[in-house]
């Protein structure tokens, strides 16, 4: 999901991640509406006293997927064996850029 909005305008990324009907999207839209959110804040330490942007300009510059952390479970198994389960979570990363 990530390769379909890098490099796109966030309001066309977000348009895009609307319709894809995997989960994954539903978690990268909502990552992308909180890094607009962001960028639109004032008061945000990274915008350096810059005035508000408007969402039009930005484009998403870097959208990447990592691995995270995974809860480790044991499930009994026949004969005494053991089967690990792994709850695995993500990180997700999106950075914007004004064009």
């Amino acid at each position: 999901m990530a390769d379909l909005v890098r490099g796109k305008y966030a309001d066309e990324a977000l348009d895009i991640l609307r319709y894809q009907p995997n989960r994954g999207a539903r978690m990268l839209e909502k990552v992308i509406k909180s890094a607009l959110g962001n960028a639109q804040d004032p008061d945000n330490p990274a915008n350096k006293g810059r005035s508000t942007v408007a969402i039009e300009r930005l484009v998403v510059q870097e959208a990447v997927v990592d691995g995270g952390p995974m809860y480790k479970r044991i499930r009994p198994r026949a004969r005494g064996m053991a089967f690990m389960i792994k709850k695995r979570f993500s990180h997700i990363r999106v950075g914007l850029i004004e064009v």
